[in-house]
């Protein structure tokens, strides 16, 4: 029975490994990136991929081999007790250690432009408000200001210009979310209390997915908008559209009296 079990051990790192050369062929992998900086985070998941998945093999491997060698149907020797090694503690805690500092050095380069390289002198192109269990966008109008009286407000339907650097004030109106664009790379948490900037650049026009990444209450799994990714011409379109619509049900400024 133990070499049987240690055949059922070895199909794990086998299988695993199959899947993993099978599934982006197949289809099965990450979304299409239409981002400018979507390779460096493609390029941090697969290079921590390969690194994790090969000290997987390796563990399995070994795990196998000593299920294998050690059977006690076939294993005659008789029972040696042990303390372990010192030196062996030592070294796969250093191992461990520099390895992950490795790649905190590794992703600063990554991690900044994504996260603290806010675009400069550059006023928000869209406020989303997160909240249970939709996302409130607000566009500034005409003055190109937001908290202004032309504001323009949608839900659920974020629509962005390509090839343009988009800047968006993300908030939270109740718990906490996660403002999730899969085709753009971009997973930021919506924090009750803060204003978080959210940039980044499309590369390509169609309609992509908005959802939220995190547990936010029993209306979660319905927690899901939609990006539109078009042409500067056909964004000013829309939002003269959606001032149109809008103006229509507001009421109209009072005159000052002389």
């Amino acid at each position: 029975m133990g070499k049987f079990w240690s055949l059922v051990f070895l199909t794990v790192p086998v299988l695993g490994i199959g899947l993993f050369f099978w599934a982006p062929s197949a289809g099965y992998w990450l979304p299409r990136d239409i981002s400018k900086h979507g390779y460096q985070i493609d390029h941090l998941f697969n290079f921590i991929l390969i690194l994790t998945g090969v000290v997987f093999a390796a563990t399995e491997f070994v795990l196998f081999w000593f299920l294998w060698r050690y059977d006690s149907a076939s294993n005659r020797e008789p029972t040696k007790y042990t303390h372990g090694s010192h030196n062996l503690e030592v070294i796969w805690t250093i191992l461990p250690a520099a390895t992950l500092l490795f790649i905190a050095i590794y992703q600063m380069n990554a991690w900044a432009d994504v996260k603290m390289r806010t675009p400069k002198d550059m006023p928000p192109t869209v406020e989303v408000t997160a909240r249970q269990f939709e996302w409130r966008l607000r566009y500034p109008g005409e003055d190109g200001k937001l908290g202004t009286r032309d504001d323009i407000y949608h839900v659920n339907d974020l629509h962005i210009p390509v090839d343009e650097e988009i800047l968006v004030d993300l908030k939270s109106m109740d718990v906490l979310h996660d403002f999730f664009l899969p085709h753009l790379r971009i997973k930021q948490d919506a924090v009750p209390g803060m204003k978080i900037p959210v940039w980044f650049r499309a590369t390509d026009v169609g309609t992509y997915d908005l959802v939220c990444a995190e547990l936010c209450g029993w209306g979660h799994y319905k927690m899901k908008g939609r990006l539109t990714i078009e042409t500067r011409s056909r964004y000013e379109q829309w939002l003269a559209q959606m001032a149109t619509e809008q103006s229509r049900t507001q009421e109209p400024e009072e005159e000052e009296e002389e």
